[in-house]
């Protein structure tokens, strides 16, 4: 501000609201700095192979169901971020706080911006977002986004007949499989209603929400199916969604609950296949370029007949090149080097968990001579402990509490 340390300053008590307003707005900068860093976060994470699986999944599929591989890394980054600011933003809309959720959806249509169109048209995120944006144009009730908000419904139904043709004859579940995409158009429908007729627009206000209205009654549950529903055992939500996918049916609604029972047991396996994998991955390490080891190329290798450490440790110091991995291991002088550095690897951690022993259970009264003993005689450290007690080696007796922690800690 041009002060320096010498200056005069005079201050004037202002407005308290107006002051309670600036750290408010202040307050609510840093909440969306936070949600941004931690999509970029997250987004580096999962891109290095580290991110837990329920953190977040990301499994896109076409509207025949198959599954869609993205394109290069800056588009994987670009959905990820996309959809995790989206996700929050929903949050918000269902928090009521309408101004931070715009903020929050312009960061994710900026994510999305970075990615190849040819792979934004398949990510149904896209629209909904889009209609996302315009609906908090209309809970907010500010008429200057009046303008803006019939571009955005615009490029949303662009988007959405894309996806879904201009019929919507191959309509499916969205990605996440929560909500039926004849709730998307309603919502779509309902706002281009709403935004024609304040342009003046009557007759072609008069037809999209006639239409909104057909779908919101197509959306309607009968009480009788759903109460028959809910006697064999399925929860209220899951009833009605069921309904409104199978057209009432009651039967097609069993089938497919089934469906989705059976669907969720296939994700929950390859849920748990990928946590198993992750955390290989980290046994390995990372590249120089700080990336996971592809378990794939790894698995090539191995299946020619080099060892597994040995064909992860010349990936990872190749970035994970096949070709240059092969290489060095079929090289006699690198292969052996790369052999040494596992083998010493693997003695630093043996030292390590040996240490990190030792120090555990002197810390309950035991000597350490004789915990180096106990330690080097058994494979497991339950093993270790029962030696120590059954040589009643064990120093001062007020340690007895510690001793059963450990004791508990080493079954569990």
């Amino acid at each position: 501000m041009g002060l320096k340390n010498n200056a005069k300053i005079l201050a004037s008590r202002v407005s308290v609201d107006q002051g309670k307003a600036i750290q408010d707005e202040a307050e609510r900068n840093k909440r969306l700095a936070r949600i941004r860093a931690a999509a970029v976060a997250m987004t580096k994470r999962h891109a290095a192979g580290t991110l837990p699986v329920e953190d977040f999944n990301l499994e896109l599929e076409d509207q025949s169901g198959k599954k869609v591989q993205l394109g290069s890394e800056t588009d994987q980054r670009g959905v990820m971020m996309g959809l995790m600011l989206h996700g929050n933003a929903k949050q918000l809309i269902r928090n009521q706080q309408y101004k931070d959720a715009l903020d929050v959806l312009a960061m994710g249509e900026e994510a999305f911006s970075l990615c190849d169109p040819e792979v934004i048209e398949m990510i149904d995120n896209v629209p909904i977002l889009q209609i996302d944006t315009v609906w908090c144009y209309f809970l907010l009730r500010d008429i200057s986004w009046l303008s803006m908000a019939g571009v955005r419904l615009a490029k949303a139904r662009d988007g959405l007949e894309r996806s879904h043709g201009k019929d919507s004859a191959r309509v499916r579940l969205l990605q996440a499989g929560r909500h039926p995409e004849l709730a998307i158009y309603l919502r779509l429908e309902l706002l281009e209603g709403v935004v024609a007729y304040h342009s003046g627009l009557f007759e072609q206000s008069r037809k999209a929400l006639t239409s909104a209205q057909a779908k919101y009654l197509q959306l309607q549950v009968l009480d009788e199916a759903l109460s028959l529903l809910m006697s064999m055992g399925y929860k209220e939500r899951a009833a009605k969604r069921a309904l409104r996918m199978t057209n009432q049916n009651v039967e097609s609604a069993v089938a497919f609950l089934v469906e989705e029972k059976e669907r969720e047991a296939q994700r929950h396996e390859e849920d748990l296949k990928q946590r198993k994998e992750i955390m290989e991955q980290k046994k390995y390490g990372m590249t120089p370029m700080k990336k996971a080891v592809n378990l794939q190329r790894l698995n090539e290798l191995v299946s020619i007949g080099f060892e597994k450490s040995l064909a992860a440790e010349a990936l990872r110091r190749n970035e994970n090149d096949t070709q240059k991995a092969l290489d060095d291991l079929t090289n006699t002088e690198t292969n052996s080097k790369i052999q040494v550095y596992i083998d010493s690897k693997k003695r630093n951690r043996q030292r390590k968990a040996l240490d990190a022993a030792i120090e555990e259970f002197i810390s309950v009264g035991f000597e350490r001579s004789q915990v180096v003993t106990a330690l080097q005689a058994s494979e497991t450290k339950e093993e270790a402990l029962n030696l120590l007690v059954s040589n009643q080696v064990m120093n001062p007796p007020q340690n007895v509490m510690q001793l059963l922690r450990l004791t508990l800690t080493i079954l569990v």
